[in-house]
């Protein structure tokens, strides 16, 4: 019979600050992204207008416009006062909002699935190109200051993000304190800068009119929709507002984007936008050309420690997407190493880590220049909030429980805005557009190839394995020898019976006093309360059930949910416990459901995982492996 429990434990989660803490730790690690975008995004929106000739009045004032409602219209409207109330018990990001639309469905859907994988690997494309070019736009202004630092970009570029890598072991929690403020000097800094060179040219407020930004894209054709593309720019990061949501909350997020962050941007943009009326020649560079030249090294500074921050940001959030993608089934176990005591969200990947910094440094070698990056740059995060888009109008219908004419009059106008930009930005595909696309096929075959993989296995070992209901009777009318202490099998289906224990009966015949077949589950939700963490059931004298549920952002931890079931009844000796695991040892078949590259990829990825013993945190010195091999 099962026996239902429940514990009174402490709620997990962060710890609620004030809401001004809160809001200022939102303006040091969500808006870093979008927020070091005017290195670069009007300088590169007006080039591709020009298209090699002079720069115009029309041109400054309809990308000045586009920017202005792209920024309105996408991160405003779409992120910021819509999705951010799409949360996942407190928690946003693309793999959230998947799950919150499948369960808003109440079964799996193929193309939230579908959608969800090619967000997030749009996301993590997205972690490479982020550090790369914003490191680059910052240094670049090393150019300007010194004309013969120019070959020296490239070398301090990579320097800056090979230390920015390096460190990542150690831990942010330190220098994280300091983010917030920083951030908060340089959008202060942005303001200042625009509000001194609107008074160049008072008439470039005339952009805040929509007229501008269409008459532009109506009579350029073909240009007006690359431009597009380059006005994209001033929006990248967005959907990182969305992503942290779980980790300052809904108004905090709000009130730092529409009081502060949203108000500096648009002030420094217009105020680049009057430097070039003034002066066209100052396109060249038209955000370190606003200020004198005594002030342009503390400048570059400036803009380097942020973006640095922004790409920290994106880059410890590759790292939870990962990590949510492990627990949702779409990839192989990776190494989890926590780098605070205090906050479980403070994790680094080394093998995550290591790819993103050859990522990074291949793309600096292979464009040298951020304008040669954005080119690669918008297409990964316009293909993100396309995805998020369309699972976000299923969310609102569903789940909000809104008429399906009235959430698709909300959200069917935002998808096409989105996808107008994503448009545009395939029309850079030659230009650098391919890299993260490339990036973006190569992970989710990745992830495809795995899912199909552990499904056909699951559906080979299915046909071998034994009902544990039948096992148990079987020991019962023909008991092996007994041996005192309690053993725990770890497996995936509760119902048959763990490879490890058949082994253990088969070849060492004996079997223990106490036995315990453990379940391990992931939640469709961030995190799962302490009171439904553990559910234990006792199948006969001597064996029984338990399975432990985690959310997808949480890392699973055996050993303290164990402590859960101690206190409700469970009494075991973790020092008389052995913990039995199995380990396959895969080999292709002649007939597979895959083809044989397939079958390769997937080997080599099971390969790679990292051990269960040290994923599920689990005493070392406990545990049993059993090896069994298996073709595929």
């Amino acid at each position: 019979m099962a026996v239902s429990v429940s514990s009174s434990e402490v709620q997990e989660g962060p710890v609620t600050s004030n809401f001004w803490a809160l809001t200022l730790g939102s303006i040091g690690v969500v808006f870093g992204d979008i927020g070091t975008s005017p290195l670069y995004a009007f300088r590169e929106a007006v080039a591709g207008a020009t298209h090699g000739q002079p720069v115009s009045r029309t041109i400054v004032l309809g990308v000045l416009s586009l920017i202005l409602w792209a920024l309105f219209i996408v991160v405003t409207s779409k992120y910021v006062l819509l999705l951010l109330r799409a949360d996942n018990n407190g928690e946003g990001g693309t793999l959230s909002l998947m799950a919150l639309g499948q369960r808003a469905l109440g079964r799996r859907s193929w193309l939230l699935l579908a959608l969800g994988v090619v967000g997030a690997s749009m996301f993590i494309g997205d972690s490479m190109i982020t550090p790369a070019i914003s490191v680059l736009s910052a240094v670049e202004g090393l150019k300007l200051a010194t004309p013969a630092l120019q070959h020296y970009v490239v070398p301090v570029t990579i320097f800056i993000l090979v230390v920015l890598f390096s460190v990542q072991r150690i831990g942010t929690a330190r220098v994280a304190s300091a983010f917030g403020p920083v951030m908060v000097v340089w959008f202060a800094t942005l303001a200042v800068m625009g509000l001194v060179h609107i008074r160049d040219d008072p008439s470039v407020l005339a952009a805040i009119n929509p007229y501008y930004g269409l008459q532009f894209l109506l009579t350029h054709g073909t240009i007006g929709l690359v431009t597009l593309g380059a006005v994209f720019l001033a929006v990248t990061g967005g959907e990182a507002l969305y992503a942290d949501l779980g980790h300052f909350g809904r108004k905090p997020i709000q009130y730092g984007w529409l009081f502060f962050v949203l108000p500096s941007l648009l002030l420094n943009y217009f105020g680049q936008g009057a430097l070039v009326l003034s002066d066209p020649s100052a396109i060249e560079n038209s955000f370190y050309r606003m200020v004198p030249d005594f002030l342009l090294l503390p400048l570059v500074a400036l803009a380097t420690a942020a973006t640095v921050i922004a790409s920290q940001a994106v880059i410890t959030g590759a790292y939870s997407l990962v990590r949510q993608a492990v627990q949702l089934g779409l990839l192989p176990r990776f190494e989890v190493r926590y780098t605070s005591e205090s906050h479980a969200g403070q994790i680094y990947l080394p093998r995550v880590n290591r790819l993103l910094l050859i990522g990074v440094v291949l793309l600096v070698l292979m464009f040298h220049t951020s304008s040669g990056l954005a080119s690669a740059y918008g297409i990964a995060v316009s293909t993100t909030m396309v995805a998020d888009g369309i699972m976000g109008f299923v969310v609102i219908w569903k789940l909000w429980n809104w008429r399906v004419a009235t959430a698709a009059a909300v959200i069917v106008p935002l998808v096409v805005v989105d996808m107008t930009f994503l448009s545009a930005n395939l029309l850079k595909l030659f230009e650098g557009a391919w890299v993260p696309l490339l990036f973006g096929v190569a992970m989710a075959v990745m992830i495809w190839t795995w899912r199909r993989g552990v499904a056909i296995l699951l559906a080979k070992t299915r046909r071998i394995e034994v009902p544990l209901d039948d096992l148990i009777k079987s020991l019962e009318k023909r008991p092996p020898h007994i041996v005192k202490g309690t053993a725990v099998f770890l497996t995936s289906d509760p119902g048959f019976v763990p490879t490890a224990l058949l082994h253990n009966l088969k070849h060492n015949k004996v079997l223990h006093e106490h036995n315990v077949v453990l379940t391990i589950e992931t939640a469709q939700t961030p995190r799962v309360d302490p009171s439904e963490r553990v559910h234990m059931e006792r199948v006969s004298d001597k064996f029984s059930k338990v399975r432990l549920r985690f959310g997808f952002m949480e890392s699973p931890n055996v050993p303290k949910a164990l402590v859960i079931a101690r206190k409700l009844g469970w009494q075991f000796d973790i020092m008389a416990t052995s913990f039995f695991v199995s380990r396959r040892s895969l080999k292709p078949a002649a007939q597979s459901g895959m083809p044989l590259w397939q079958d390769h990829l997937f080997i080599a990825m099971s390969r790679s995982a990292n051990d269960a013993t040290d994923y599920f945190q689990i005493p070392t010195g406990r545990v049993v492996e059993v090896g069994t091999q298996v073709t595929i």
